[in-house]
This record gives C-alpha cells, structure tokens and sequence, in this order.
C-alpha cells in the first residue's frame, strides 16, 4: 500500500498528514516506502522477524502520534468529525498489526536492546491499537449511513441494513477482541468479514479506478488486506486454554 507514493511523490493520506510546507516531501515519502517495504520482506521471509516488527510497529506509532495527531489537533480545520481521521486510523491499525505479528514470533534470547526491550511491552497494547481503528470504524458507519451505503454493492439488496450491520459487527468484534471475549471466534469473524468486504467491494473497486485519487481504492484493498491478516492471526494466537497475546 505504499507503492503509490514512489509515483506520486507524497506520503499517502493513511500513513502522514499533508502537513503544508513540508520540505522535501517526495524523499520523505519515498524513504518511508522503501523501509516498509524492507521491513514487510523481512517479516515475510522471518529475517529478524520478531525485531523487524516491532520496530515497525514502534515506526508506525510514532510516525502517528508525531505526525498525524498534531495535524489533526493543530491544523485540520474540521477535525471535530470523525470523517477527517479515517484515513489517518489506519495507521494505528497497522501499528497494532505489526506489534501483534511481533507476538506471533518466539522471544530472542539475550535482548539486550533497550529500546527494543520497551517495544516488547508493547506487543499486548497491539490488539487495543488496531481494535480502537475497527470500533471508531464502526461508529462512522452510523454517523456517516449514506456515504458508506454507497460502497454496498449494488446487487446486494438492503444498503441501509448492511451498513448498520457492519458498523454494529466492527463495535461488538472490536470491543470482544480487547476485552478477550471468545476472542478465537470474535478474531476469526472479524477477519472474515473484512476478507468478504476485500472481495466484494474493495478489489471491484480498485480494478475499476487503480489510479483515482491517487490509488486511494488501491491503498483501501491492501488496507483491508492487512486487516483480515491481522484478525486472523491473532485468532490463531488465541487457544482455548491461552488466550493471550504477548
């Protein structure tokens, strides 16, 4: 979901605000991708993945705390709805995601890195990060009923009710996972039911218009992507016996 900014020469609206008279913004935002995409190899391939990850997980973090929150407070005029930060969510998301792939991974012997040694106690706040996005998603759902009933295939009857019931679905999953409420199950209909949304909406959208407002279609499939990846991983975390993640 990164790749758009190597053509585009600015940072995606997901990953850091478009903050006015920012110097050097295409190097920015062209480092930012290449790290990414580094670091998700690394995982990919279990190169230090358990490392990688949290300083992933920690990159994303402070990129949003430093980056896209004082946007947001400072400079956003309009920053009283819910609307103006839904791209932005996204990135606590991810960073939830990446702390809690940290904890899919064996603890490394011997950690003697301080700052590593801090990310670590991070990893439980991991399904916190990405559940705050999915229930604040779900409340857009309520707030925002018609822009998001658009999105509703048109061959699926019932636009309003499925709005409705997605935004219910993403609260009561979200509020489960934190608070470990069959978290197996909650974990694993979360991620289902954003790997139909992927199908359904995202991917027909993204095919018709890749490159429409700079690929935003594009960025949401893969969004969605690592979305459902996340639930499902954290629901093949959770046994019957141990439903941690740590």
């Amino acid at each position: 979901m990164v790749f758009p900014q190597f053509f585009y020469g600015k940072f995606g609206s997901n990953f850091f605000a478009q903050w006015p008279n920012l110097p050097f913004v295409a190097f920015w935002a062209s480092l930012f991708a290449i790290v990414t995409v580094a670091a998700c190899a690394a995982i990919m391939f279990e190169k230090n993945a358990r490392t990688v990850s949290l300083v992933l997980g920690g990159f994303l973090l402070a990129t949003y705390c430093f980056g896209y929150l004082p946007y947001e407070i400072l400079v956003e005029p309009y920053n009283n709805y819910l609307g103006t930060w839904a791209s932005g969510l996204k990135e606590p998301a991810l960073a939830g995601g990446a702390f809690i792939i940290a904890g899919s991974f064996p603890r490394e012997a011997n950690l003697k890195n301080t700052s590593l040694k801090w990310l670590e106690k991070l990893i439980p706040f991991g399904p916190l990060l990405f559940c705050i996005t999915m229930v604040l998603y779900g409340v857009s759902h309520f707030l925002y009923v018609k822009p998001v009933s658009t999105l509703v295939p048109g061959w699926i009857l019932g636009h309003i009710f499925w709005t409705y019931f997605a935004g219910a679905a993403l609260i009561g999953l979200g509020i489960a996972i934190v608070f470990k409420i069959k978290l197996k199950l909650a974990a694993f209909l979360l991620g289902a039911m954003i790997f139909i949304w992927l199908i359904i909406i995202h991917i027909p959208l993204a095919i018709a218009d890749p490159f429409g407002n700079k690929s935003d279609a594009f960025i949401s499939a893969f969004s969605a992507l690592a979305f459902c990846g996340t639930a499902f991983v954290m629901s093949g975390m959770a046994s019957k016996n141990d439903q941690r993640i740590t």
